[in-house]
């Protein structure tokens, strides 16, 4: 395949698989996995790409959500009422407090994460775990006591955050999932679970895109993606490739919205385990 079809398969699965909580990390592995396009993990323009389709399916929430986020601005830091709310409550201080609890643990466990990413063995299982996880959780979980972020408290949010660093040292968990099923376990309706997990997902990935692209430029270090050489044909996939990770990601976010509203996750928990367990069969 050319570069150009394969910015846009890989745009396109990005976009389709950053906020569903089927893991985009384990999803793009196995598209540069495929016969037809076997792509080795380690080249550096190819990780610098996934990054950068990344921060496009990251930068649709915070037009998708700008009102709920002007709402939560507005607010802060006493919320919408003074009398009922502490600061520490408030929406915005519960997002902020759940991305450090995750940040500082994934910080100090980077050079585990980096070997786990390379390995399928890893990718499976936590797709077929993490699927009969979510399964129960939102099976067991259907008498919510927080309906909206607004109700949410601080250890609500940290024992999120908490999960959180999972699908961060485990690729294939999903970090959807994780924050997700959390959530519905100490007492989320499944739209706050979701609407959380949206929230939490920017600043958590707009650092760690941020420090990866870092990575990239700084190509000296011994931590970085490596060297990159780029030109007018790598600039151009890698722009198709962002454009369409933002547009598709957009789109899922709207319908994943609709979805949940109406059903459950349990469609997603069976596909996870179905594809889990056809990697583990297919290594075996």
């Amino acid at each position: 395949m050319t570069d150009y079809l394969l910015a846009l398969l890989f745009g396109a699965i990005e976009g389709v698989t950053e906020f569903l909580p089927v893991s985009s990390t384990a999803h793009l592995r196995l598209a540069k996995a495929l016969p037809f396009v076997h792509i080795p993990l380690s080249d550096p323009y190819w990780k610098m790409f996934d990054v950068v389709i990344q921060l496009g399916a990251i930068l649709c929430l915070p037009i998708y959500f700008r009102k709920r986020i002007a709402e939560f601005l507005k607010s802060f830091p006493l919320g919408p009422s003074t009398a009922q709310r502490d600061r520490l409550d408030h929406p915005v201080t519960l997002v902020l407090l759940a991305f450090f609890v995750t940040a500082g643990p994934a910080f100090l466990l980077s050079k585990l994460i980096s070997h786990n990413l390379e390995s399928f063995t890893v990718i499976g299982c936590s797709l077929l775990i993490g699927g009969v996880i979510m399964w129960v959780v939102d099976a067991l979980c259907d008498k919510p006591r927080t309906t909206d972020m607004n109700q949410m408290n601080w250890r609500q949010a940290v024992w999120i955050g908490a999960a959180q660093i999972l699908s961060a040292v485990f690729p294939g968990t999903s970090r959807s999932m994780s924050t997700i099923a959390a959530g519905q376990a100490v007492g989320l309706s499944r739209m706050a679970a979701l609407e959380f997990s949206f929230f939490v997902s920017m600043p958590t990935m707009f650092a760690a895109t941020g420090y990866d692209l870092l990575k990239t430029l700084v190509g000296h270090k011994a931590e970085a993606l490596g060297p990159l050489v780029m030109d007018a044909h790598r600039w151009t996939a890698l722009a198709i490739g962002f454009v369409v990770s933002f547009f598709v990601a957009w789109a899922v976010v709207a319908w994943f919205m609709a979805w949940v509203r109406k059903r459950g996750f349990v469609p997603f928990a069976v596909y996870r385990i179905l594809l889990g367990l056809l990697i583990l069969a297919y290594l075996r």
